[in-house]
Order: structure tokens, then C-alpha cells, then sequence
């Protein structure tokens, strides 16, 4: 035990955040922060045995609740030191620092005087911070007179607390005194025999039972360290002679008010009893408070170990496998919280028992809950089985939505409403609708809408779930590469999951879902297997039936699920799982189309999600049309819409930063949070949290007045969205030169438009070609050439004496952008178009564009995506489009809008073509064998 000793008037003070440090108690710390690093070297480390703090409690600032006193700190001191004068019955103190900041420390008015036992340093890498590990010793308790500090630490003018020897000896002559002695020391010693009679036997059954194992194990180390026995304490070792004699030197030795101290420091109580412990300086009172928590730890202890003698009465040799679970039901006994009906796996029996599970999965689901009621839930296997088990009562066996009925009319109407245009798109959706409506079991096609990005596929799902009245859902399967998405992970496996489509019918609630299978053409394949094949039987009538998830392990029927999918492009889809889908393919819109989708849906949605409205700001239609024409050149709409969200932004700007301020609501206060203390000991963490204003958007636009609506006009379009991206003169100025032609391609995104570029010098008769080009198109170049060198003399592009058109020339082609992958066989009418103007040095018209694939012999073959190319010419400004002869019959899905602006010419050889690529006709025509 420390002797006693002769405090300083002024201590350094390390503070301690919601814990308590008591006379001869020993805790050991580490110390990471600047300031208590910067005091444990000053006062303990130079100063070596001579050195002593002070821990002083700390309270958090979230806990303090206008008890007891603290601290007040304040400015002032004629050292140079910041001062603080107690305040008594505060809730807390404030001082103001140089950043005008508010800091608040709760300090407690009273702590104790420690000292280091045992001191370390140590150096982190590789940031080289100085860290100390401290093992210090509860000495003496001191109250604190004034608190200043000391450049990043706090030091403390104190005076001790403790009693004389004159005075000591007065008390220990009262006789009050005199009996809560005897008091204490026999809790203390009935306590000491109970853990002597079975140590193991109650640490066993305690674990965490009320803190009491903690304590005891405490209680032990702090003996033996008074004692200055044999290091940490009792061993498994240990005799009962050698526990008997440590007692009686305890009891025997130590004076009994810090005999207090030390058994009360070694059990886990609140943080306010420690304070009540710690301001307890009367030793009356001390003796009274330590003698009540030693008895409610003894108490603790009798209540574990009647437990114990229960719960070995009822078991026998064949259950003894059950202990935890029978120790368990005696606790509950005893707390008079025996609910069988609250048990969790009663719980979940009844919640599979109104599943409405198919008998032959009934059966298999109660050998797995038999199977999981033997098993404890320490075993590895425990918790999969539960959780296998809850998602099978929480699937939606026989839980369908009831659809209301079918109005054609209605659903017509929410179809226009939602989306403008796609008329034939919306009469094939009326015809699914009405078939579900006269047979509302039958089982209808999967439809898969094909499309660019921006036209409206997944709002047109959710449209068919609104008119039906169905839960929607969406499941992405783009990127998705294991077969396991689909079919999920066998249960064998750690970390095993249902498939995607098992997890949406369990998070949707039904079993009739309209469920969307979104990018079903970017599922990819590699050693975990094939997603798409997995889906060949999710889409079949046939057999999604019994559709069998691997985790699951049971059939589930998917029947009645209505599934609809949306792909960017048809061709990466495998045949046999295309062949399951009915594809209804979603061209671009029309710019006319896109001017109706601005007005009716964009421009209104852009307002609302930026907080205005007409009467702030009006985009008039011309102005749309400026932005589809020169800002924007896609199939959808989705890059419009960011155009017009620019513009509403900008006018947010202009709104908000007008002189009236918005008034606060009247349930909106003002708030002022405190800082934490950077200081403590244990480090701190600072918390926000985010408070409802009660405020919407509409209610603060409606707080701002401007005179009139800002109206955009074309100078703020340059100003906001930059000059022109595109210019309906690009193909003129591209097509200046000869060699140059324009073609038609189809990409992901929709039509566009491709420029070929060909040129030639001197060389050896060789072929270049450059722009990411691919395997299909490289040969539609190699086609075009040979078809130009054989029919060179016919077309007047060499003379009869000359028989090699490449002779000391090299040909180079080149398809911009360089960066964008190319492939595809509809540009052989291109190649051969721009090589002839090449040759003959005559330019191609530069308002006319062509798509078609070419034989070696001249004949010009159809191709696809005739829709999305015209509607891609459209939008460039490009007047006349040469096709394919074969390929009329696709002019009928092009909107009559489009084709009045256009001149579609029909091509059945190569030689057609050329007669309408160049001004005035092909100008050798008459004098070739053509």
C-alpha cells in the first residue's frame, strides 16, 4: 500500500472522460495525444520517482444533467496562465477562445493524486509520434481551487483532502465508525470465502452476469498488487492456504478507509457511483457506500450460484448437451421472464406455419427446424440454418397482389401520359393488357423492349405494373457474370445468398410481381458460368414452374410472375434466349418528339427537383429546339434533360441571391452545440447530427418575389451551356474535298452519322486503315478497293494504257473518331463512294448520306437499323439518304414528319449509288460499259 505523502500546491492534471480513478487502485493507460504526451514527459517522465498528476473526472457533455459542480473557466492569471474559478451548481462553463469558438469541459471539483509505478515510451512509424504506456497508482484525493494551463495541458492549484493522524485517530474512536468497520469486514470476508469455496464454478455460469466477473478478477489483481504478492494475482494453481493468508494480511493490514477504496475500485459500477465514491471524504460515508457495493456484489454472486444448483438438478447424463440452453431458462426463471411464447424459434415456427408452404416443402422445412432445435447456437452450422429457415417463411408462397380490373381506356390514357410518341410500342402493350384481361391466367410473351439509352424501356415496365396493379421490381443485370446471380450459391459454400430473382420476390412481398430483367444484353460469361444460359429457364413457361434456386433447394413456382426485359442491343443476346422474348424494339425520338417531351415532362420535372417554377424561370419552345439542335444529338432524351437542368441551375443562382432572406419556419430554433474537449485522455469523437428543418422547396421558392420570370434566350444558352456543340454546316465543311463520303451506322446509342475519309500517296499499292476498325468492316474496305481496281477503267478513273489503278500509291482510310470502335458491314457503300471520288477528284454532295452492304459483284444487300440511321440523318441536317432497294419496306416504322423533310433514295447496284452521291449524276455514266 502507498504510505502516505506530502502533496504539491499545484498539479498537472490529466483528465479522465467518464471514469474514475480511486486511492490505491491501479490503472494502466496510453497516452497518444500532444497534450497528455506533453505532460506525462514534464511531470512524470524528467521528474522519475519524484513525479505526480492529478486524474481529474471528466463528464461527458451529451450525460451532464445540471448535477454537482464543475468547473467555470475564465481568463486571467498574473503568471500568464489561463485561470478558471469554481462555480458551484452549474451545468456547465464556457469559455470563448481566439476563433470566437465555444468550448465546454465538465469537470469534476475533486480527483485523486497518482503516481507512476511503471513508465514506458515508445515511437510510432513511420509517423514518429512519441506514445507512453503509464501504470499508475491511486495515492490521496485533493480538491481543486483553481484550474489554469500550462501550454497544451491543464495544471490545477489544489489542497488535499485527507485527514491528519490527529484527526484520524478521533474517528477510528467513534463508535459508528467502530461498527461499520465491522460491518465492512465481514461483507468482505463472506465475499472472499464464496469465491474461495468455487472460483471456476461461478466464473463458468457468470460470464457477464452483472458485472460480477469482471469485478472478481479485479478484485484479485488489486490484492495482490497491494501486497506486493505474486504478480497478476491468483493462478488456477493457487491453494486455498495461500487465498486464506492473502485475506488476513489484507484485512489485517491495510487501514480500513483505504481498504474501502481498494475493493470498491476493483468491481465494474456506474461512472456516478464512482463520483459519489470519490467525493465520499467523510469515512463514515465511505464505509457505509463501500459496504453496500460489496454486498450487492456478494448478493450477485449467491443469485449466480443458485442458478448453477438449478440448472444441475435438472440435467442429467443424455442433456448435457442442452447446458447453455437450460441456464438460459433458469435466468428467465429467476427474473420472472419465462415466456415460452417470446421464444425466437417459436416465433419462427408460427411465421412458416402461415407461410403457406406447399406440403412437400412443409415437410422438408420441419426436418431442418427439428434439426436446428438440437442444434446450440455456439455450433458453426447454427446460424445458416436459421437464416435459411427465416427466408423461407418470409418468401411469398401463395401472397399475391389482387389486381383491380382492367380498364383499357385508363391504361391507354396513363400509357400517353407517361410516355409521347411510340405508338406502335403502346398498342402492342394495350394488346398484352387486354389478353390478360379475358384470360387473366394466361401466359403472355416476355416482352423485351430494345432500345437507346434515354428512350423510356424501364417507365414503360413500370407502366404495365400501374395498369395492372402489380408490385414492381427491378433487377440489373448488367456486368453480371456468375451463374450464381441467378440461381444463387448452394449452401455448402460460406457466405452463401439466394439468387437475385429469390432476393427481390422476398423484398417485394408477392409472388406476382412485374418484374424487370434491366441490360439483359450485358450478362457476361466466364469459369463461374453462364447467367444468360440460367435465365432460359426463368423465362420459360415451361419451366419456371418448379424454378430451382440452388440455396433454396426446393422447387418455387414463378409462373405467375409477369417478367419483362430491356436490352440496348439484340445481337449480344444468345439465340436460345432471345427466342423465349418477344423483342419490341424502341427507336430514337424525333426531334419534334423530343420539343413534346421537354414541355410536357422534362422542363416541369427540372423545375420541381430545382425548387422553381414558371414564375421564376420559362424556357420557351424555341429555345428547346435550339438545345436539341445544337447541344444535344441522341436517340433519347436524357442528355436534354441535363441541358435544361443546367439552365435551371443557373436561374437557382439568380433566384437565391436576391436581397429578401428566406424567414425561417416556426419549427426551425436556432441551435448551439458545444465543442468536445480534444484533451481527454481517451481521445473523443465529435458527432453530427442532422435536425428536420420543416422546410420544403416549395415553401422556400415561395418566400422569393423577383419582378418578372427570367426568360432563357439564345445569349444565355452560349453563356450557361458554352457555344454550339453541333452545326447542321458540319457535313458541307467535312465533305469540302474529294475522298470523303457520309455514311449511316447504327450504334448502341442509336443512329449516327460516320464520315470516310480516304486518301492516297506514293508507296507500294498497299491498304491502310485506321479508327479502332473491326474484323467485318476491314473486309467491306478490302471489297470496295478490288470493286473499284476491277471496274477502274469503266469509270474513266485510269486511261485504257494504264492496267494497275495503285501503281506507286498506297490508299489510306480512315473512320473518325479514332477513339470509338467501329464494326459492321453497312459502310460498303461508303468505301467504295469515297475511293471513286478519290480517284476521279470529283466531291461527293454534302447533304447526302448512304447505308448499305456491297457484294464483290456490285450488288447492294440490305441492312439494319434503317429507322435509327434516317432518324440519326434527321437530326444532322442531312437532306437525302440513299438505302438499299430491299430495304423499303422498313419506311413504314419512320414517322411521316421525318420522311417529308427527307428525299429517300432506293439503290439495287453499286453503280445506283453512285449516281445519286455526286452532283449532277455520275458525270462518266454515259461514256462506261455500266
Amino acid at each position: 500500500m502507498a504510505e502516505s505523502v506530502e502533496l504539491p500546491s499545484r498539479l498537472g492534471i490529466l483528465p479522465f472522460k467518464n471514469k474514475v480513478l480511486l486511492p490505491g487502485a491501479i490503472i494502466r493507460i496510453r497516452c497518444t495525444s500532444p497534450s497528455s504526451v506533453k505532460l506525462v514527459e514534464q511531470e512524470l517522465w524528467q521528474r522519475e520517482e519524484k513525479g505526480l498528476i492529478g486524474i481529474l473526472p471528466v463528464r461527458d457533455a451529451a450525460e451532464t444533467m445540471s448535477a454537482g459542480p464543475t468547473l467555470s473557466q475564465g481568463v486571467g492569471s498574473d503568471s500568464g496562465e489561463r485561470a478558471s474559478k469554481i462555480q458551484v451548481g452549474a451545468s456547465d462553463g464556457h469559455k470563448v477562445d481566439g476563433k470566437g469558438q465555444q468550448e465546454v469541459i465538465h469537470w469534476h471539483t475533486r480527483g485523486v493524486a497518482a503516481r507512476a509505478l511503471h513508465l514506458s515510451r515508445g515511437v510510432e512509424k513511420p509517423s514518429g509520434r512519441v506514445t507512453y504506456i503509464v501504470v499508475l497508482e491511486g495515492l490521496c484525493r485533493f480538491s481543486v481551487q483553481e484550474l489554469s494551463t500550462r501550454g497544451t495541458y491543464y495544471t490545477a492549484r489544489i489542497s488535499s483532502l485527507e485527514m491528519t493522524k490527529t484527526d484520524m485517530e478521533q474517528v477510528e474512536q467513534d463508535p459508528d465508525f467502530i461498527s461499520l468497520s465491522r460491518q465492512f469486514k465481514a461483507t468482505a470476508m463472506e465475499l472472499i470465502s464464496v469465491l474461495e469455496q468455487d472460483r471456476w464454478a461461478v466464473t463458468r455460469v457468470l460470464g457477464g452476469f452483472g458485472g460480477a466477473g469482471g469485478g472478481r478478477k479485479g478484485l484479485w489483481r488489486t490484492t495482490s498488487k497491494v501486497l506486493g504478492g505474486c504478480g497478476g494475482g491468483f493462478e488456477e494453481g493457487g491453494t486455498k492456504q495461500k487465498t486464506g493468508g492473502r485475506t488476513k494480511v489484507l484485512l489485517e493490514t491495510v487501514p480500513i478507509h483505504k481498504l474501502a477504496d481498494i475493493f470498491v475500485a476493483s468491481f465494474e459500477i456506474s461512472f456516478e457511483e464512482q463520483l459519489v465514491m470519490l467525493d465520499s471524504v467523510d469515512l463514515k460515508v465511505r464505509l457505509s457506500k463501500a459496504t453496500e457495493l460489496v454486498d450487492r456484489h456478494l448478493q450477485s454472486i449467491r443469485v449466480a450460484e443458485k442458478i448453477t444448483q438449478k440448472v444441475e438438478g435438472q440435467l442429467s447424463k443424455s442433456q448435457k448437451e442442452f447446458l447453455l440452453r437450460q441456464q438460459m431458462r433458469a435466468i428467465k426463471e429467476e427474473l420472472g421472464d419465462n415466456d415460452d411464447d417470446e421464444d425466437d424459434l417459436v416465433a419462427l415456427e408460427r411465421k412458416m406455419q402461415s407461410a403457406g408452404m406447399p406440403s412437400n416443402i412443409w415437410k422438408h422445412v420441419q426436418r431442418e427446424l427439428r434439426r436446428l432445435k438440437k442444434m446450440q447456437p455456439q455450433q458453426p452450422g447454427y446460424n445458416s440454418s436459421r437464416v435459411y429457415l427465416e427466408l423461407l417463411a418470409e418468401l411469398p408462397w401463395q401472397n399475391a397482389s389482387g389486381e383491380h380490373e382492367l380498364d383499357l381506356k385508363a391504361a391507354k390514357e396513363r400509357l400517353d401520359s407517361d410516355h409521347y410518341g411510340l405508338v406502335r410500342v403502346k398498342q402492342r402493350i394495350i394488346e398484352y393488357l387486354a389478353v390478360r384481361k379475358l384470360k387473366p391466367d394466361a401466359r403472355g410473351p416476355v416482352l423485351c423492349f430494345v432500345g437507346p439509352p434515354g428512350v423510356g424501356k424501364t417507365s414503360l415496365a413500370s407502366s404495365i405494373a400501374a395498369a395492372l396493379g402489380r408490385k414492381f421490381i427491378r433487377i440489373s443485370l448488367g456486368g453480371v457474370k456468375d451463374e450464381a446471380d441467378i440461381r444463387g450459391h448452394r449452401r455448402t459454400y460460406i457466405g452463401s445468398m439466394p439468387g437475385r430473382l429469390i432476393d427481390g420476390l422476398k423484398r417485394v412481398g408477392v409472388c406476382n410481381p412485374v418484374m424487370l430483367l434491366d441490360e439483359i444484353d450485358k450478362t457476361g460469361s466466364d469459369v463461374r458460368g453462364d447467367p444468360a444460359s440460367a435465365l432460359l429457364e426463368v423465362l420459360d413457361p415451361e419451366q419456371n414452374k418448379a424454378f430451382n434456386d440452388h440455396y433454396l433447394n426446393v422447387p418455387f413456382d414463378l409462373s405467375k410472375v409477369i417478367f419483362v426485359a430491356t436490352a440496348n442491343r439484340v445481337q449480344p443476346i444468345p439465340p436460345p434466349l432471345l427466342d423465349r422474348m418477344e423483342v419490341i424494339e424502341l427507336p430514337g425520338y424525333t426531334p419534334e418528339e423530343k420539343l413534346r417531351i421537354a414541355v410536357r415532362h422534362l422542363i416541369p420535372r427540372v423545375l420541381d427537383q430545382h425548387g422553381l417554377s414558371s414564375e421564376f424561370l420559362q424556357i420557351p419552345e424555341a429555345m428547346v429546339k435550339l438545345v436539341i439542335q445544337r447541344y444535344t444529338r441522341e436517340a433519347g432524351v436524357r442528355n436534354l434533360e441535363r441541358k435544361l437542368a443546367a439552365l435551371a441551375r443557373a436561374a437557382a443562382v439568380k433566384v437565391a441571391e436576391q436581397e429578401q432572406v428566406v424567414p425561417l419556419s416556426k419549427d426551425v430554433h436556432g441551435l448551439a452545440s458545444p465543442l468536445l474537449d480534444n484533451r481527454l485522455a481517451d481521445g473523443a469523437e465529435v458527432e453530427m447530427e442532422v435536425i428536420p428543418m420543416g422546410v420544403n422547396n416549395h415553401e422556400i421558392s415561395n418566400t422569393f418575389r423577383i419582378a418578372s420570370p427570367l426568360v432563357v434566350d439564345e445569349a444565355m444558352l452560349e453563356k450557361v451551356l458554352g457555344p454550339p456543340r453541333f452545326d447542321d454546316r458540319e457535313a458541307a465543311e467535312r465533305v469540302a474535298s474529294p475522298g470523303i463520303s457520309v455514311g449511316l451506322v447504327w450504334t448502341t446509342f442509336g443512329g449516327e452519322v460516320q464520315f470516310v475519309e480516304a486518301t492516297r500517296m506514293v508507296g507500294k499499292g498497299e491498304l491502310h486503315l485506321t479508327g479502332q476498325l473491326g474484323d467485318v468492316i476491314k473486309e467491306s474496305a478490302q471489297i470496295a478497293l478490288t470493286w473499284v481496281r476491277a471496274r477502274a477503267t469503266d469509270l474513266l478513273l485510269v486511261t485504257a494504257e494504264e492496267i494497275n489503278l495503285l501503281e506507286g500509291q498506297d490508299i489510306h482510310i480512315h473512320f473518325p473518331a479514332g477513339a470509338v470502335p467501329k464494326d459492321g458491314p453497312s459502310a460498303g457503300v461508303t468505301l467504295v463512294t469515297a475511293l471513286v471520288s478519290l480517284f476521279s477528284h470529283k466531291r461527293v454532295r454534302a447533304d447526302t448520306a448512304m447505308t448499305g452492304e456491297m457484294t464483290l459483284r456490285g450488288l447492294v444487300l440490305p441492312v439494319g437499323g434503317i429507322k435509327d440511321k434516317i432518324l440519326a440523318a434527321h437530326r444532322h441536317g442531312i437532306k437525302r439518304v440513299i438505302l438499299p432497294e430491299r430495304n423499303l419496306k422498313d419506311l413504314a416504322e419512320v414517322p411521316a414528319a421525318v420522311l417529308a423533310n427527307l428525299e429517300i433514295l432506293l439503290a439495287k447496284r453499286m453503280e445506283d449509288v453512285l449516281e445519286q452521291a455526286f452532283e449532277g449524276g455520275c458525270p462518266w455514266r454515259q461514256q462506261s460499259k455500266l
